[in-house]
């Protein structure tokens, strides 16, 4: 399993959700699942850590959720993206991009020039 930051996790958990819920509804379990796909099981997101992330989210406005009977006919809370979600997305897509973007083009630096600036940037 891939060990990711916690702090790095939980300001990308939220975006992540949302690029999923984009492709349909879903529940937590399921949330959980994809991202265990997706991650070849590298990544594995407690339902601690992906429940409150989704609590915050439904108050924000960002997802809604709706209480459904599964085939085995257990309830289940099936969550949906909202058009506010989708905005929020679309903007923290953005910021993303421009972030990666940034990190790309510091990583290629010449090696003296990236020693320089990771020596400057600890010294901040």
């Amino acid at each position: 399993m891939k060990d990711v930051n916690k702090e790095l996790m939980a300001g990308s958990l939220a975006p992540i959700i949302l690029m999923i819920l984009k492709g349909g509804e879903s529940y937590g379990y399921e949330i959980i699942q994809v991202l265990r796909d997706k991650t070849g099981g590298e990544l594995n997101v407690a339902e601690g850590t992906l429940y409150p992330v989704l609590k915050k989210m439904e108050a924000k406005g960002w997802v809604e959720g709706n209480w459904k009977k599964s085939e085995s006919g257990r309830e289940r809370k099936y969550y949906a993206i909202a058009p506010k979600g989708m905005q929020e997305l679309e903007e923290q897509y953005s910021q993303w991009n421009f972030i990666n973007n940034l990190i790309h083009k510091l990583w290629e630096l010449p090696v003296s020039i990236s020693s320089n600036l990771l020596t400057a940037i600890s010294i901040a």
